[in-house]
């Protein structure tokens, strides 16, 4: 579990497409992994295979590649990192599960004082998931939703969002991973199958 409170960008060093291997250079995030451990990659929760120094790796599955943008990552790109959050730490964000639900796409990108706010496109079956000033995690990161409407939705990012995760190097065009809040998705299953007393006919 965790919270959508990125604690370190760490960067690629190596992403091997025929074994499906990802290697991360990322000091602090390293520092506190061992083998089997779990961390957060941009918003996707994987498991430690690997460590030495102030690397370590992760395997990416079949699912994971389609169903995330990490597979276009190569040797460079930036991600967000977080470890599990800890029972006694306090929860910043939301609860993330780190289990992506689909990918969206950057349609736009305004400049503000202060702060900047970008448009995404998702599916429209998500719709129902996102309410405003609801939760949203993009890229990982815990997120207020300021607007949203039919395959589309905003959220508002200030300056240290911006200096402290990759979302200020998203641009038009741009896809991102998406978890959204697991209390909605919970509440919109139970709603559809009708398993709530007092929302039967």
């Amino acid at each position: 579990m965790f919270t959508g409170i990125v604690e370190e960008v760490g960067s690629v060093v190596e992403f091997n497409e025929r074994s499906g291997v990802l290697t991360l250079e990322a000091p602090a995030t390293a520092s506190e992994l061992r083998i089997g451990s779990s961390v957060a990659v941009s918003g996707v929760c994987l498991t430690v295979t690997g460590r030495e120094g102030t690397r370590f790796t992760v395997d990416l599955s079949t699912e994971t590649l389609e169903r995330t943008t990490l597979g276009q990552l190569s040797s460079g790109s930036r991600v967000n990192l977080e470890l599990p959050v800890r029972l006694q730490s306090r929860l910043d964000g939301h609860f993330v599960q780190g289990h992506v639900d689909g990918r969206g796409r950057v349609v736009s990108v305004t400049e503000r004082p202060g702060d900047r706010v970008l448009r995404f496109e998702h599916p429209t079956h998500c719709d129902g998931y996102l309410v405003e000033k609801g939760s949203i995690a993009i890229d990982g990161v815990s997120l207020t939703v300021t607007a949203c409407g039919a395959g589309w939705f905003e959220v508002m990012l200030i300056p240290h969002t911006l200096r402290v995760t990759t979302l200020g190097e998203r641009a038009e065009g741009d896809g991102v991973n998406l978890e959204y809040d697991i209390l909605a998705k919970y509440l919109i299953r139970l709603i559809q199958s009708r398993r709530i007393p007092w929302i039967q006919n």
